[in-house]
């Protein structure tokens, strides 16, 4: 599909993007495991909610969708029943990630616990993606697993077995990594302790706490203890990733005054926030409210005189899913932006330091690709023009922004790749003029 977007003389409206990802997934997860019932509202949506929701279910999960839920009060709600730690089924096909490198990861850290066979597997796309980084610590922790190209690549093949507690250092700060052996830990004989060498993001650990885990933090290590869950409600709140780019859309047209409602706040998800307080964004935090462990808010953006940053080091992890938007807003701040130590986007869905420098220089944006990240020269004025997704959703939605941003049309292949996170994205974005 290709999808065109003019400039917007103005930016004015209200939005609610979709329920966070990293939550939904992990509420879904976690709670399948528990022990009773619970409601997840504002469940995250598109193509990498329906590859978790499958793969739980074919291990057995029940997970059921309400409309008008009377429990939760929302218009939709699932329904999950817990199975207990250790009431999964072997699955009797394959289960099939599709192109959620989430759900890849964390379902492996089930699977490396579980009494038997299974296998998981995804799209061309994730098979291609690296997941020796969470199988290393997994077979150090007694899991039987083999995949393509040496143990790297999927599908990956689980045979079961017990598991003991490891303490393992991490190579990278990786929310991923470290979920996929805190839930392998909840079945291990032993403590569990992932070292981080720098904080990520503290979903899983949040949501185990609450739900009854013997889980503790100290400083950058995080010990699980063989722990049984207790069965937790949970309202989602938005996406924060979603809501950057209404935020930097905001930011960097001349009139605009956009309200995004109940984002979520966690501190390890704020990055975006911090970044754009340091380029000088006009950014307002109103109505906080603290729901399962997780802070959420609604945030007012406007227009900014934006200027150009610094984005490296221990930032990256919290910002790593934003960095493409938030080159856009470099290329029309004052001064220069340099990103560095984000190697990691080019393992991503597509190659996302390549493709965002490529479809934001075909709107004259002035970037150089770095080996691990960009350099951004900004002050630019931005021309419509032909880009491309590469069928990469978060490409898809940056192109869309900086559309809203240049003048004339900005036309945009593969658009639908925003469906995969942003089913109603290009609705949403209509509304804003």
């Amino acid at each position: 599909m290709r999808q065109g977007v003019t400039h917007a003389m103005r930016l004015e409206g209200v939005v609610s993007p979709p329920g966070d990802k990293s939550i939904s997934h992990r509420a879904a997860l976690l709670n399948t495991i528990a022990d009773g019932s619970a409601h997840v509202s504002n469940f995250c949506v598109g193509d990498d909610r329906s590859a978790m929701l499958q793969c739980l279910r074919g291990l057995g999960g029940q997970l059921r969708r309400h409309e008008s839920c009377s429990v939760s009060g929302a218009d939709e709600c699932f329904e999950v029943t817990g199975l207990g730690i250790d009431g999964l089924q072997e699955p009797g096909d394959v289960l099939d990630a599709g192109n959620s490198g989430t759900t890849m990861r964390l379902v492996s850290g089930l699977l490396a616990a579980q009494p038997f066979f299974s296998v998981i597997s995804g799209d061309g796309s994730l098979r291609r993606r690296p997941m020796a980084r969470i199988l290393t610590p997994l077979r150090m922790m007694g899991a039987t697993v083999s995949g393509r190209q040496n143990g790297s690549l999927a599908p990956l093949v689980f045979q079961g077995g017990e598991l003991n507690g490891i303490e393992y250092d991490m190579p990278v700060a990786s929310a991923q990594l470290k979920s996929s052996i805190l839930i392998a830990g909840l079945s291990a004989n032993s403590p569990t302790t992932a070292v981080q060498p720098a904080a990520s993001r503290d979903h899983t650990e949040r949501m185990m706490a609450a739900m009854g885990a013997d889980i503790a933090l100290d400083d950058m290590r995080v010990t699980v203890r063989p722990s049984r869950l207790t069965s937790m409600n949970v309202a989602v709140p938005c996406d924060t990733s979603g809501a950057a780019f209404w935020l930097v859309a905001a930011c960097a047209h001349p009139n605009a005054s956009v309200r995004i409602n109940g984002v979520g706040i966690n501190p390890t998800r704020t990055g975006v926030l911090m970044v754009l307080e340091q380029m000088g964004a006009n950014i307002r935090m109103v109505n906080v409210r603290e729901d399962a462990g997780e802070l959420s808010a609604d945030l007012i953006a406007e227009s900014s005189d934006l200027r150009g940053t610094e984005i490296a080091g221990d930032i990256i992890p919290a910002v790593i899913d934003e960095l493409p938007v938030l080159a856009l807003a470099a290329s029309v701040a004052s001064g220069t932006t340099v990103i560095r130590d984000a190697a990691e986007l080019r393992v991503k869905e597509s190659d996302r330091i390549a493709a965002t420098v490529e479809g934001l220089n075909n709107l004259g944006a002035r970037i150089e690709e770095l080996d691990d990240g960009m350099s951004i020269k900004g002050g630019a004025s931005l021309s419509g023009a032909e880009v491309r997704s590469h069928g990469d959703h978060r490409i898809a939605m940056t192109m869309a922004m900086a559309g809203l941003v240049a003048t004339g049309e900005t036309t945009i292949d593969q658009a639908e790749a925003a469906d995969v996170s942003y089913p109603d994205f290009w609705e949403t974005l209509a509304t804003l003029r």
